[in-house]
């Protein structure tokens, strides 16, 4: 079995790993977040997580883009996933660079497809699914910050067109800032 090494590839200027024997060099890049704010009329839905990081936290449904789809494809398996909710995507609301963890995270807004009656239930990978009128949003138990920032972004755009999307917050331009971990979660993060 081959082993890797630490170094900077020629004609390149950041160290990466090589492999010893042949040189190959295995590219460490960030990963892609697709998810959505699915609404219906002025009611978010949101899920409880049942996994960790962040276990029994608020979130909205997200999660890694898989191989062979699109990002629109991934946020719609996302919301299948973890609210059995087939979701229409409108647009583009944001997309947020998370540095720290080697993240872009693009989060549309969305509606039920059959908006007169949502059908939604817990997957596998939440513990509750709701929908959330903004006052009734569980702001101190969300999951992660750019649940807040998505939050934000879609209260800001209305029923507008969407436009340009939302960006990382003002106060974290490059998302290196962390959340405070409950005792009981690991160091490993989702940053979802």
């Amino acid at each position: 079995m081959s082993s890797f090494i630490r170094n900077i590839p020629e004609g390149d200027n950041r160290e990466r790993s090589i492999c010893a024997d042949c040189g190959y060099v295995a590219y460490e890049n960030p990963k892609i977040v697709v998810g959505s704010v699915v609404a219906a009329g002025d009611r978010i839905l949101m899920c409880r997580r049942a996994i960790e990081p962040r276990m029994g936290f608020w979130t909205l449904p997200a999660g890694y883009m898989e191989l062979g789809e699109t990002l629109e494809e991934g946020a719609a398996r996302e919301a299948l996933e973890e609210a059995e909710a087939t979701i229409t995507i409108e647009g583009i609301l944001g997309v947020f660079s998370i540095a720290r963890i080697g993240q872009v995270q693009v989060i549309f807004r969305a509606r039920f497809t059959e908006p007169d009656q949502p059908y939604f239930r817990p997957g596998p990978e939440s513990q509750d699914v709701r929908l959330f009128r903004w006052h009734e949003i569980p702001w101190s138990n969300i999951a992660f910050p750019t649940v807040h920032w998505a939050l934000d972004a879609w209260k800001a755009a209305g029923s507008a067109g969407l436009g340009q999307p939302a960006g990382n917050s003002a106060e974290d331009m490059r998302g290196v800032h962390g959340l405070a971990k409950p005792a009981r979660v690991c160091s490993g993060e989702a940053g979802l």
